[in-house]
């Protein structure tokens, strides 16, 4: 098939931005839960990774750091499966040093990312998920530079359920709206946590903070989230938590979440 004006994006059917208003989160934790959840119903799924600050979804889906190889299209991403089910292009992969802080200024940053999101060849993808950098900042603005040359779908905002948190993720609904960047839905993380032993849900946080702000900005509440110590488990060691804990409370919540979003992501 030939490639059009999209480049390297021709053949992916969504792209959708994860964002948050600060770090700590667990954006990209979201991020590959929902790439999971999606590829758990068939859905041939891409992450683009692009958190300078914290490249750790590469960790999360147990890649390690692959040598990474170009063709003519671009880069080629690294799939997790025989399948090619799930695909993934870290900005991780291009650092010499991992353990190294990313002390550049922002034009290099914003270089690096202009040419990370148009030179990956992507191939046929139901859906691509951006790991997008904490906040509101230039690389942000780089990202959105960058995929405005294709469509993007939307964006999925991710906070945690304390009012501080909420307030940080108002600034980014504001952000989105000036960039003209759909909100497709606010997904409240660590909504209680479950206890490993009795799998009883306690709230340490406060409650409902993300459902409220989705109320308040006529926004979509597409669900929460509770800290589950063996789904964390599970993301550490670099395992699929779809086929570790299929009856969970919390695939649960990220299934119906992914639901959610591929429904709003094919009805427009």
């Amino acid at each position: 098939m030939e490639q059009n004006n999209d480049g390297s994006l021709a053949l992916v059917r969504h792209v959708v931005l994860v964002l948050s208003g600060k770090g700590g989160v667990g954006k990209s934790t979201i991020t590959t839960e929902l790439a999971l959840a999606l590829r758990h119903v068939g859905k041939k799924v891409g992450i683009l990774d692009v958190d300078l600050c914290g490249p750790s979804i590469p960790r999360m889906l147990s890649v390690g750091r692959p040598e990474v190889h170009q063709c003519d299209s671009g880069w080629v991403p690294v799939y997790t499966d025989a399948q090619k089910s799930l695909a993934l292009m870290s900005i991780g992969f291009l650092m010499e040093d991992p353990d190294e802080a990313v002390v550049w200024r922002g034009p290099k940053k914003t270089a690096l990312i202009g040419q990370f999101v148009s030179d990956v060849a992507w191939g046929e993808l139901d859906v691509l998920l951006v790991d997008t950098p904490p906040g509101t900042s230039d690389e942000h603005l780089a990202v959105l530079e960058s995929l405005k040359k294709h469509k993007v779908d939307g964006a999925v905002l991710v906070t945690t359920p304390q009012a501080v948190s909420t307030g940080d993720v108002r600034r980014e609904i504001t952000f989105c709206k000036k960039t003209g960047v759909r909100i497709l839905g606010i997904v409240e993380n660590m909504s209680g946590f479950v206890c490993p032993h009795c799998s009883e849900c306690s709230n340490i946080f406060s409650k409902g903070g993300g459902e409220e702000l989705a109320k308040l900005t006529g926004s979509v509440f597409l669900g929460s989230v509770p800290l589950d110590p063996l789904l964390s488990a599970s993301l550490e060691e670099g395992k699929d938590f779809t086929t570790s804990f299929p009856d969970s409370a919390t695939f649960g919540a990220i299934s119906s979440i992914s639901q959610s979003l591929l429904k709003s992501l094919e009805s427009d």
